[in-house]
């Protein structure tokens, strides 16, 4: 009876288990709802924001913005956005795979990286693999603040800024729906590859009006003056794309983990089925035996 009881053991382990990730996953789906509704509420202010700099960044040509400063890429930042905890199936590491891949390409084209990143894993992923690694910040938790923010991002529009990068790109999970979370690579500044591309996802529809009214570019009268509004609006523009991507990411996180985590307890009752017919088994091996002795030994008396 000593299989039988080991395989009960195990039996009685997974069941064990399977309670955790059945708890994790009602926690996850609980926090994925939290997520979904801070994303929705995020993306009008960052679609209207969008818009308003596609107006801004073709009116008053007397001034160019360094934003908008556009010259052969020479280095380029990442600004990697990941979670701060794993049981979230491959997110991460698709992500990672994607920043790896995009990095290679630069590399062969003479382009070197830096990088700004977001989460805990990624910090811990760039620490292992290596990166020079400008800023970063962790344990953003489960409702993330512009505030635990803002020091990485300027550090980014400081470097494009003083021209020591001329590319930034935003590496982060969007969310297509709770089953799909996809990877993408964004380009952050200069602001009219940022433009372009953020007109192409939202479709033709969206792109017209960010960047002309009719036939005339927009223009705007400034006040107090062009630098100093500009200067301002266009980091709050920055940083709000950064937010957008961050409280997205934590949708896709807890999307993702509930997920893994039911996979995981599917996973787990299989074995316990399993382990119960080998238990079964066992225990009907160990009773056939018995009667056999005992047959057995009548038989010999």
């Amino acid at each position: 009876m000593a299989g039988a009881k080991e395989i009960r053991s195990k039996i009685k382990s997974v069941k064990n288990t399977q309670k955790i990730t059945r708890a994790m996953e009602k926690v996850a789906m609980s926090k994925m709802r939290k997520a979904q509704e801070r994303m929705h509420a995020a993306r009008p202010y960052a679609q209207k924001i969008r818009r308003t700099v596609g107006h801004i960044a073709q009116a008053n040509p007397e001034y160019k913005h360094p934003f908008t400063r556009v010259s052969p890429p020479k280095r380029v930042l990442f600004i990697v956005v990941s979670t701060d905890r794993g049981l979230c199936g491959g997110l991460n590491m698709n992500l990672f795979r994607t920043v790896v891949r995009s990095v290679r390409e630069f590399r062969d084209q003479g382009v070197e990286a830096d990088f700004v990143v977001f989460g805990n894993k990624a910090a811990t992923f760039f620490k292992r693999v290596g990166g020079k690694v400008l800023a970063q910040a962790a344990h953003l938790g489960d409702r993330p603040h512009l505030e635990q923010l803002v020091g990485g991002i300027k550090v980014a529009a400081d470097a494009f800024r003083s021209g020591e990068v001329d590319r930034v790109m935003l590496v982060s999970n969007q969310f297509v729906n709770t089953m799909t979370q996809k990877p993408t690579v964004l380009p952050l500044l200069p602001l009219a590859a940022h433009l372009e591309q953020a007109a192409a996802d939202e479709g033709p529809a969206s792109a017209a009006p960010g960047l002309k009214r009719g036939s005339h570019p927009w223009d705007y009268i400034y006040e107090p003056d062009p630098v100093e509004l500009l200067d301002a609006v266009l980091l709050r523009y920055i940083e709000s794309q950064v937010y957008q991507a961050v409280v997205e990411n934590a949708a896709c996180e807890q999307s993702a983990r509930m997920v893994a985590m039911k996979a995981a307890s599917d996973n787990a009752g299989k074995i316990i089925s399993s382990l119960q017919l080998a238990y079964n088994k066992a225990r009907q091996a160990s009773i056939t035996k018995e009667l056999a002795e005992i047959v057995g030994g009548a038989a010999a008396v």
